[in-house]
């Protein structure tokens, strides 16, 4: 995976993670690329400094942290400052909350899915391909298939999305 630091066209600066550069471009080609605060999808790679580390890099480090006196906890009204370049969120929530919202935004996106689709099971890559060249019905699917199938089907031009697994699916 690769971290860019991008750049929208209202200078709103925020990362981005992807499989590889070829992904970013591809992305930002087709609009997937946007601007968390502003939504624009005019995004481009910031400058960034690569991170490089070496043992004399997390020596001085470690040395540092350990010299240094712990900096005083930022209460929730304060907030946590922004970086120099970049904007700050308009709303600051802890992190389990926002984590919580996440999860649960995710949860009811998963529920509407699978309640307005047809499971096809580990069928999915076969099904998706005769949707797209007209073999089978049109409707909506979800179901099961390999990481290579998936980038198959994408490279054929047929847009599939993985369902995201959440925390408690596991439990």
């Amino acid at each position: 995976m690769i971290r860019y630091t991008l750049i929208c066209e209202a200078a709103h600066s925020f990362e981005g993670w992807f499989r590889n550069s070829g992904d970013f471009e591809a992305q930002c080609g087709r609009e997937l690329v946007v601007c968390p605060v502003c939504g624009s999808s005019d995004v481009k790679k910031a400058l960034m400094a690569p991170a490089v580390s070496t043992s004399r890099k997390r020596e001085a480090i470690s040395a540092s942290a350990a010299a240094e006196p712990a900096a005083p906890a930022q209460t929730e009204a304060s907030g946590p400052a922004a970086a120099p370049g970049q904007t700050q969120p308009a709303a600051l929530l802890p992190t389990d909350v926002r984590h919580r919202e996440i999860v649960e935004a995710l949860r009811t996106l998963r529920a509407q899915v699978i309640a307005n689709s047809e499971n096809v099971g580990k069928g999915f890559a076969e099904e998706a391909r005769k949707i797209h060249y007209g073999e089978a019905e049109e409707r909506s699917i979800y179901g099961e298939t390999t990481l290579e199938d998936a980038e198959a089907l994408q490279e054929e031009g047929i847009s599939v999305l993985p369902l995201p697994e959440l925390p408690d699916d596991k439990n």
